[in-house]
Parts: C-alpha cells; structure tokens; sequence
C-alpha cells in the first residue's frame, strides 16, 4: 500500500529542522535503521537548505514543498522551490562547487545526496525553480525473535 504525504513552509532557515522532523516522523512508520533515518534527515536538511539559500536567495516570501511517498520500503521524495533555478546542473553537482562562498557553504549538498540516497534527479529551468527527487531503498525490518 502506497502512503503519502505534502507540506509546504516559508523559505526560512529554521524550518529546515521541522522540514527534518516531519519527514523523519512520517518515514519512522517503516521502521528504518537509525543510519537509513539519518541519511534521509541529513539529504532533507540539505535540499531544504539549497532551496532556502540559492533557490530564493533568503527570501521569506518563497515557498518550499515537500512530498514524501512510502511504498514496500521505498521513500521516494520531491524537494522544490520556485525561485531563481540552476543554470548549470552538472556544476552544481560538483563537489565544493558553491554559488554562495561568502556565506561559507560547503557546496558539498548534491554530493550528500547522490552519497546517501539511490536515486537523485535535478529537474531545474533557470526563472522558474529546481525539483530535486529523491529515491532510497530501505532495508527490511529486523524482527527480533528470542
């Protein structure tokens, strides 16, 4: 049975943690080792983060949108603004690549995401916004039997 989920919040940094949280609570139902939960914690905070930064550039008025799906241990998620876009994917994809090296990014995010999920797709057109779907395979529960 397949399972889903939306939200939407304001472009403001501290609702990275609460974007974290939800989709950590909604994905908690199947029951994920404590590494699978903190991969997808982390790969959130980062899309969330891309979205609030370089998507709209801090600006409050901007909306980020979150969908999350569940289905026979699959988490499949969309992370996605519509602010300003990428204009250049495969150097957005570059490890240290950062647009903001004043704001002391790292410019490592898209480089946790490949790391941590199976699948990623940038989906991206510069004025219009960035769609980042994501795709983790989780593992079976462990039943513990004595």
């Amino acid at each position: 049975m397949k399972n889903s989920m939306n939200l939407q919040f304001s472009a403001l940094s501290q609702n990275e943690s609460f974007a974290r949280v939800t989709v950590a609570a909604f994905i908690a139902q199947l029951d994920p080792t404590m590494d699978e939960l903190t991969e997808i914690k982390t790969v959130v905070s980062e899309a969330v983060t891309n979205a609030v930064i370089h998507g709209y550039d801090n600006d409050p008025n901007g909306i980020v949108y979150i969908s999350v799906s569940i289905e026979d241990q699959v988490v499949e998620m969309s992370i996605k603004d519509l602010g300003i876009g990428i204009t250049d994917v495969e150097e957005a994809r570059q490890p240290l690549f950062t647009t903001k090296p004043d704001l002391e990014r790292s410019g490592m995010g898209f480089t946790i995401m490949e790391n941590f999920m199976d699948e990623v797709e940038v989906l991206t057109q510069p004025g219009k916004g960035t769609e980042i779907k994501l795709k983790k395979q989780l593992s079976k529960s462990k039943l513990l039997c004595n």
